[in-house]
């Protein structure tokens, strides 16, 4: 009966861990992944970009920041 308890209580505890891990693996990536970023003119030059300031919506073309919004 004992024994039955803990490998209960040991399995219930990892259970519990992997929700945890797997919950804060997903916060990391919505946050990493959700937040738009502004660069300036130079930094999209510098990650290989092209800034199209003049475009609808002033957007880093190609490179790193490709798709960012160019302040």
């Amino acid at each position: 009966m004992r024994i039955r308890r803990i490998l209960v209580a040991v399995i219930a505890t990892a259970a519990l861990a992997g929700l945890g891990l797997t919950g804060a693996a997903t916060a990391t990536a919505a946050t990493a992944q959700g937040v738009p970023t502004v660069v300036t003119p130079s930094e999209c030059k510098q990650g290989g970009g092209t800034p199209a300031v003049n475009e609808d919506g002033n957007y880093c073309k190609g490179g790193t920041y490709n798709g960012e919004q160019v302040d």
